[in-house]
């Protein structure tokens, strides 16, 4: 169907790769139903993204349908995988092990899309020493060593907001090539560092505008 080899994903729009994983799950299902086909059609009445923009989308990993067959759905799951590389694991430290830090730890979800958290790093002297779903927990002076040993490149930051920045900057220097963001602060980071920003109060703050929106129309 394609070669995902000779796709530049520099060029892939970012909305295109956000719906990605959507019709991954989609097509997940349909194999696990044992499904052979499925139409870009069919995928839009389930997931609510017009047919024409799934079929652009997915010509940008040069997946192309059949006529009036559609797409094989083995081939389909299988070049989406390849291309998301969520069967490939990347290992992950994470700094903070509070609340959520301990929940994403938990999170054994996360793998199934190559996400292998390998190791936490804390201040807090009752936490640091423990393990947390076989995963250690280390004091994070320990974060250079640590990242070298299980050899991750990337790193979540779980902190509290105005120790951000300070444990971004720590673990860029530790050699952590990606961040993944949980705080509300807009980490600053150099050149070739990877950041995705994933905040839960900005998340809340658009959920509770657009609901108080629609109790105003509705007065």
């Amino acid at each position: 169907m394609s070669d995902i080899k000779n796709i530049s994903r520099e060029f892939l729009p970012e909305p295109t790769l956000r719906r990605l994983p959507w019709y991954l799950a989609y097509v997940n299902l349909l194999r696990a139903n044992n499904v052979e086909y499925v139409s870009s059609t069919q995928i839009s009445k389930e997931l609510n993204v017009d047919a024409s923009q799934i079929a652009k989308d997915l010509s940008f990993l040069n997946i192309k349908g059949k006529t009036r067959i559609g797409y094989e759905v083995k081939n389909l799951e299988r070049e989406l995988q390849d291309f998301l590389g969520f069967k490939k694991g990347h290992n992950a430290v994470i700094l903070g092990v509070g609340s959520l830090g301990a929940a994403l730890i938990q999170d054994s979800g996360l793998s199934n899309y190559g996400l292998n958290i390998v190791a936490g790093f804390d201040v807090n002297p009752n936490i640091v020493g423990t393990s947390i779903c076989n995963v250690p927990i280390f004091d994070i002076h320990d974060l250079e060593t640590q990242r070298q040993k299980y050899n991750a490149e990337i790193g979540i930051v779980a902190v509290p907001v105005d120790k951000a920045q300070e444990v971004a900057d720590l673990m860029i220097k530790a050699g952590i090539k990606a961040l993944w963001n949980f705080t509300p602060f807009r980490i600053r980071v150099g050149e070739g560092i990877v950041i995705q920003n994933t905040s839960i109060y900005s998340h809340l703050a658009v959920m509770y505008n657009r609901l108080g929106s629609q109790k105003d129309r509705q007065r």
